[in-house]
């Protein structure tokens, strides 16, 4: 999927706090509403040649992890990405942590 992203386009502050209180209806734990606005976020500011990557925030959701959805997010935002697991924790082993994952 990020690979068919070319553009990244804020929305507006009204826009965002619009998002935001159709949120609210939709998700009373804050977590849980955090994810529905970040998603909606990401559905209307990812875009391929002028046109939505994603549908909706549902789609976003089914696409993304939570990982990606934070580096689409902290992009978007125009910070710096997130550091590797090394660099936040010298003691981080990437091999042994594929190893893990691979089983």
């Amino acid at each position: 999927m990020m690979e068919e992203l070319d553009e990244l386009r804020p929305p507006t502050a009204w826009r965002l706090l619009e998002i935001w209180r159709g949120t609210r209806e939709l998700a009373e734990e804050p977590l849980e509403r955090a994810l529905l606005c970040n998603a909606q976020v990401l559905a209307e500011s990812c875009l391929r040649q002028g046109a939505p990557v994603f549908d909706d925030g549902a789609a976003v959701l089914a696409q993304l992890t939570a990982g990606e959805m934070e580096a689409l997010l902290r992009r978007l935002s125009g910070e710096a990405p997130s550091p590797a697991p090394a660099a936040v924790n010298r003691n981080f082993e990437q091999s042994r942590f594929q190893a893990l994952r691979e089983g």
